[in-house]
């Protein structure tokens, strides 16, 4: 156990050296060598060597770093370093049917009793809900392209929410993960682009008609991929622009104009305020996961963007606000930024789906890793997705599982943006069956055949449990978490665990009960505590 700790401190040490970046940069090749090495018995023990680096690693590293001396300049403003400029292409998307429409989540064998899901709707004159797509009035273009996506029947809150986009009222949904509230707000939105029936005319710059913002560049890759689904073979189009790639990259993709864009609210700002994006022609603003944007500290950034003078009125534009969680910022926020809008809320806010057995076991830090690999061993090669709450931990506990023949990727803050993407791709298609995380992949992420989600590390808030959690089990499907509580660590964490055990209908561990009666309430997110920009990349 030293030497794992050893470990922790060699690379902290070796990371004040050389900028804050060594540590990144050994695990880096670290994880790569011990992937490698999956399905292979190692001969040498992990702990004996886990404070050992290769000196030409280091060398390199050195190298690079006296080489790239911008790069590594502290920013006097924010006191932290200045991050190279990326360069980073992804590769283009998919023109294959196979693809496009081959990577949903079925509905499992609890879909049907998504109808017993209370469904609370606020506000004035709402619209009749539909029970199919048939009566929500869609063109038969995009009927066909449901039926390709092969969603048989709307989900509550597709029910609700695509008769009130279409009738044209702005909109806050609150849903639990895995309820299908992407499909909610794109299918009305598109139907309504297609019935328009009007081709892009050129300009010098981009004028989208529909702004989709989303906390995570993971999350807006996902929704550009749903969009690109329902639109297929129309003459809409479809863009994405986020942090972690290569500026040039992005503009020329974009410069030609484009319907729908979908982006991150860093990167967003940035083309506004470079005059590559203007908002004149924008009729649908969506803010996706609110309160995870607010969290992160983006609300001055979307303030910038609303309030931009090329932006329509509320009046004059469709606002849409979706979010898990409906506290008192989300709330102001939609108070300031909604016009006459329905209130739509499925299920418990900021409650967890029944269909995901919650299971406890108390576990001290130092008992972490064995437990994790008896949990390992006992469920087969299921695909698995581990979250820890620090950035240094998760390449280290990747890194373990490939020791011990465990094929495991790991994706954070601090990796670049092609790694990122990477790894998600490597998780996706099952080259990996475990993703290591922090809460980069808590948000939104449609992962299919997610059976097992472990907290390694419980997070600081009961929000972000849900949301973790909500990785599996989706769409009517069954699904286990298993979380590690620490005593030490996360008894302020437990009220509020058992008021989520008790709403969902789950066993209460026996070290919990105590704190049975205990009041607590929901929406305990730190809002505005992180630095904005913090997960995004110029």
């Amino acid at each position: 156990m030293e030497d794992w700790d050893n470990e922790y401190s060699a690379i902290e040490e070796t990371g004040k050296v050389f900028g804050g970046r060594g540590r990144g940069f050994i695990t880096k090749n670290a994880h790569k060598q011990f992937q490698a090495k999956v399905g292979k018995k190692s001969q040498d023990n992990f702990t004996s060597n886990s404070n050992k680096f290769d000196h030409d690693e280091e060398e390199n590293f050195y190298n690079f770093k006296t080489s790239n001396q911008d790069s590594f300049k502290p920013d006097k403003e924010k006191n932290k370093l200045i991050k190279p400029k990326s360069t980073y292409i992804p590769d283009d998307p998919t023109e294959d049917d196979n693809e496009i429409f081959g990577n949903h989540i079925s509905s499992g064998i609890n879909f049907e009793k998504y109808d017993d899901i209370e469904v609370k709707v606020s506000g004035k004159n709402p619209p009749k809900s539909i029970n199919s797509f048939n009566e929500a009035g869609l063109c038969s273009t995009l009927i066909n392209l449901i039926n390709k996506c092969q969603y048989h029947k709307p989900t509550p809150i597709q029910k609700h929410c695509i008769p009130i986009i279409m009738s044209g009222r702005d909109l806050m949904g609150c849903a639990q993960t895995g309820s299908g509230k992407t499909a909610a707000f794109l299918i009305p939105i598109i139907n309504k682009l297609l019935e328009k029936n009007q081709i892009m005319s050129k300009s010098s710059f981009c004028t989208p008609e529909v702004i989709i913002m989303t906390p995570t560049r993971e999350l807006t890759i996902q929704i550009f991929e749903e969009a690109r689904k329902f639109s297929r073979g129309t003459f809409l189009k479809v863009a994405l622009t986020y942090g972690g790639t290569a500026v040039f990259h992005q503009v020329e993709k974009i410069k030609n104009g484009c319907n729908i864009l979908v982006a991150t609210p860093g990167r967003l700002l940035d083309f506004v305020q470079r005059g590559i994006i203007d908002f004149s022609m924008t009729e649908f603003l969506i803010l996706d996961e609110a309160d995870r944007m607010l969290d992160m500290g983006f609300i001055s950034e979307i303030k910038k963007m609303i309030n931009h003078p090329t932006m329509k009125s509320s009046s004059q534009r469709q606002t849409l606000m979706f979010s898990a969680t409906f506290p008192s910022e989300v709330q102001h926020l939609a108070k300031t930024f909604l016009n006459n809008y329905l209130f739509v809320v499925v299920g418990i806010v900021g409650g967890a789906c029944s269909d995901v057995v919650q299971k406890f076991f108390s576990v001290s830090k130092f008992q972490k890793r064995n437990k994790l690999i008896e949990l390992l061993e006992s469920n087969g090669s299921s695909k698995c997705l581990v979250f820890v709450e620090q950035k240094r931990t998760t390449d280290f506990i990747a890194t373990f599982l490939c020791e011990k023949n465990f094929p495991a990727t790991s994706i954070h803050g601090d990796r670049d943006q092609r790694e990122r993407e990477e790894a998600l791709r490597d998780f996706k298609t099952g080259k990996m069956d475990i993703l290591v995380a922090t809460s980069v992949a808590a948000r939104g992420l449609d992962i299919k055949n997610v059976a097992h989600v472990v907290n390694f590390d419980l997070p600081k808030t009961i929000d972000e449990y849900v949301h973790r959690i909500g990785r599996t089990g989706r769409v009517g499907n069954r699904g286990l978490a298993t979380s590690f509580y620490d005593p030490l660590c996360d008894s302020h964490l437990a009220p509020a665990l058992v008021k989520i055990l008790s709403q969902a209908g789950q066993e209460i561990p026996d070290f919990l009960l105590e704190f049975k009666e205990t009041e607590i309430g929901f929406g305990t997110s730190n809002f505005g505590g992180k630095e904005a920009f913090e997960d995004e990349e110029w």
